[in-house]
């Protein structure tokens, strides 16, 4: 009976979906299986992978520090290309073999939804830095005017090419697949532009909008893999089973300190505090924002007895940074344990494997999603001052006046303008 049951086993077809070789990037089953008990502390490779975890970080300090120093449009440009990996490991991760064989331009449609998106977010952020770089010249004048002032349209219509492209690719038994694929897009472009279009805005506020928030959520990250690799001892999340307490707290104490010095820091470069309201890559040079204009402060009867100084210099934007700092340490990590048990969904260990020791992009990238939205909420509600324009600060006035009281206001107002041009 067991040879006749071998024979027919070995006979019968092979379904497709065989089980594969775990990849690389999988969560090793005897992590999975601890889920909340494997500390970092008790890891016997965490030399090897702290070394990794290194070079990989010094490797992109340089390279990103390069890329500041050039100015806008370059971080900008770095922005897209971080961008693009992540849409290739997210767009990769639902991704099977056998399907794409048989839909063979399928995984076309999905960057022409993303390219699109692209078109459609930085058109939307950069019309008027457009327009203000070619003012001097009428036919790129208008030629961009007119770009900005079809935007939507030729957006608009680049969409609907690729939503009747998806109808017409559907095939019977790739239905369900098909459409899921479809969603995933539209749920990456959502993801991914959320978080990128919060970005280039923070750029064009200021260089330091974009290096101080994102240097916070690197220095949190720092401070709580070598606070979790030499304390950690009480598991933090079962999403994340290296996270501990000890870390979590001796990050965000850290990354307090170094918010505060560090924005005094940053805040006495020109060149990364002034606003860009064109495209073009000249060194900036404006009136310093009263929040970069240090303000100095008196130190007590008792400190100053002891110290050679009898006042600090603090900037505003100190105190704008705390709390930042506060939400880089408390609520962004949060962002990285969405992505953890994201990952544990798919039984994967990272999302990608461009970065040694960090995983892929989008790895690197979950913390700053939340806090690129933040920063530029907090920008705009607590930094930048409110414009009032003439037109809405007659208006105020008006209502509380009578018809007489504005007639003598109008009379004021024109004799006022008549002894200026005399």
């Amino acid at each position: 009976m067991r040879d006749i049951q071998t024979d027919s086993n070995s006979s019968s077809p092979k379904t497709p979906n065989v089980r594969l070789r775990r990849r690389s990037n999988e969560i090793p089953a005897e992590i999975s299986k601890l889920n909340g008990n494997y500390l970092l502390v008790n890891d016997k490779y965490k030399y090897k992978s702290m070394w990794i975890r290194a070079y990989s970080s010094l490797w992109m300090l340089v390279s990103v520090s390069l890329i500041i120093y050039l100015g806008h449009l370059y971080i900008w440009a770095m922005v897209v290309v971080i961008q693009i990996f992540m849409a290739s490991e997210l767009f990769n991760l639902l991704r099977r073999a056998n399907q794409d064989k048989r839909l063979p331009k399928f995984k076309f449609l999905n960057w022409h939804f993303f390219f699109t998106a692209m078109l459609f977010v930085y058109g939307r952020i950069l019309s008027q830095q457009l327009v203000n770089t070619v003012t001097s010249d009428k036919f790129l004048y208008r030629f961009v005017s007119n770009l900005i002032k079809y935007q939507m349209v030729i957006c608009y219509f680049l969409y609907i090419a690729g939503f009747v492209w998806f109808i017409l690719s559907l095939k019977k038994r790739y239905y369900k697949y098909q459409f899921g694929q479809y969603a995933w897009t539209h749920m990456i472009l959502i993801v991914v532009f959320t978080q990128s279009a919060f970005t280039v805005a923070n750029i064009f506020e200021g260089i330091f909008w974009f290096i101080f928030p994102a240097s916070l959520i690197a220095m949190n990250d720092v401070g709580a893999y070598f606070f979790g690799f030499y304390f950690g001892r009480t598991p933090l999340i079962k999403l994340s089973p290296k996270k501990t307490w000890e870390g979590f707290i001796g990050a965000s104490v850290a990354t307090m300190i170094a918010a505060f010095t560090f924005a005094n820091f940053l805040g006495r470069f020109q060149w990364l505090t002034c606003p860009r309201k064109d495209l073009s890559t000249s060194w900036l040079q404006c009136d310093t924002d009263p929040i970069f204009k240090p303000e100095y402060i008196p130190l007590p009867g008792l400190l100053s007895h002891w110290l050679p100084w009898k006042e600090i210099a603090v900037l505003p934007v100190q105190w704008h940074a705390l709390w930042m700092g506060l939400f880089a340490s408390i609520i962004a990590p949060f962002g990285g344990f969405f992505a953890s048990g994201f990952k544990r969904a798919f039984k994967i260990k990272d999302f990608g494997d461009s970065i040694p020791g960090h995983g892929g992009f989008t790895d690197r990238m979950d913390c700053q999603m939340v806090m690129a939205v933040f920063v530029y909420i907090y920008h705009q509600s607590f930094v930048v001052g409110q414009d009032y324009s003439v037109e809405m600060l007659l208006n105020q006035i008006m209502r509380n006046l009578g018809s007489e009281e504005q007639l003598a206001l109008y009379t004021k107002l024109g004799k006022i303008l008549q002894e200026r041009r005399l």
